[in-house]
């Protein structure tokens, strides 16, 4: 075996190692009965654009890593394929992004199973 066959062979080995371990697992809070799902680390990012702030719906503030979700905004998002943001150019208006397979996933995880709130390791 040549030296950059070695080396080849590290490199694939080291890229499979690193997609195994970058992830972020979300948890239903007090609901387990209800199973993980694994989601790609920029989730963390993600999920702001799907959560709700406490006081919007009138709850108690979380520890980091916890999040609030809507239900109908879920299904919303998931039915339509896209989520809403505030535009970054114009406040009045809103303007809609297209949502990703794991984000599409994820809707259907939290909407199938009705998860209000979540918890991301």
């Amino acid at each position: 075996m040549s030296y950059c066959t070695t080396i080849r062979i590290l490199t694939n080995s080291a890229t499979e190692i690193l997609k195994a371990t970058m992830h972020v697992t979300v948890h239903a809070v007090n609901r387990p009965e209800v199973p993980t799902i694994r989601m790609p680390v920029r989730f963390r990012h993600d999920v702001t654009y799907f959560v709700t702030h406490p006081t919007d719906c009138h709850k108690p503030a979380l520890p980091p890593g916890e999040y609030y979700l809507r239900l109908d905004e879920a299904a919303t998002a998931l039915e339509d394929g896209v989520f809403r943001i505030v535009s970054p150019l114009d406040s009045d208006n809103r303007t809609e992004l297209e949502i990703t397979e794991e984000q599409e996933e994820w809707l259907a995880w939290v909407v199938k199973h009705a998860v209000e709130q979540i918890r991301l390791v």
